[in-house]
């Protein structure tokens, strides 16, 4: 593990410990770097981090305050929620209507009906290097008005903006190798590793708004799990 992310990790558990609390100003960068014993500049990297997921904000000649975000989602932060939005940049690769075969009727609940999807395939860069690779399938009925524009951008922002209520996600994720297709769309080696993530959108009424199928290069994320003692019983047995 990188220094930068030993001490973004760090400081993250100190903050969900309570030891930086919200509101409370955190160590100086000097402080910081005598602690760790690292340069001030792997600070300031590590602090850019809290930053962009917005555990921390700093204010200018006063320092670097804990904001109140924790609890708020068991996600702290992944490769790609870690950067801003004018960060990352999309290549499309296509976005076309397509009728649902079994899994998909299974997914967004359709029975049988007569329905059409929409399905899009882009390629997500960051710092000039093409990490991901996310084909997204949404209902046509829900956003009939969806085209590439949108795509580029933020997905959910958009979902938003046609007034659903975003509830949750339901999220695995599973190690693979990336195959010669998807090593071509990233510039990397066929049988790479990578993360293969597979995601489920669900709307406040309870109802599929998304399913995507994600590949990922170097990929990292972070989680507040509160402790199960039912479950952790059940396990024991």
């Amino acid at each position: 593990m990188k220094k930068r992310d030993f001490i973004t990790d760090d400081i993250l558990s100190k903050i969900y410990q309570n030891k930086y609390r919200a509101g409370e100003k955190i160590p100086t960068e000097r402080e910081l770097a005598h602690h760790y014993e690292v340069s001030r500049y792997t600070i300031r990297e590590a602090l850019k981090k809290l930053t962009n997921i917005g555990c921390i904000k700093v204010i200018q000649g006063s320092g670097v305050f804990v904001n109140e975000i924790k609890y708020k989602s068991p996600l702290i932060y992944n490769s790609l929620t870690e950067k801003k939005f004018k960060d990352i940049q999309s290549k499309i690769i296509y976005l076309k209507k397509i009728t649902p075969d079994n899994n998909l009727e299974k997914i967004f609940d359709i029975n049988g009906e007569q329905t059409t999807l929409w399905e899009y395939k882009r390629v997500r860069i960051v710092d000039y290097q093409k990490v991901q690779i996310e084909t997204t399938t949404l209902p046509y009925s829900y956003f009939p008005d969806l085209n590439e524009d949108e795509v580029k951008k933020s997905i959910h922002d958009y979902v938003q903006q046609c007034d659903y209520k975003i509830s949750h996600f339901i999220t695995t994720y599973s190690a693979v190798n990336v195959n010669k297709e998807d090593a071509n769309l990233l510039n990397c080696k066929k049988g790479s590793a990578a993360m293969k993530i597979i995601n489920r959108g669900i709307l406040q009424n309870g109802k599929v708004f998304e399913y995507s199928e994600i590949i990922n290069l170097d990929y990292s994320v972070s989680y507040f799990t509160p402790f199960n003692p039912d479950s952790h019983k059940y396990r024991m047995n």
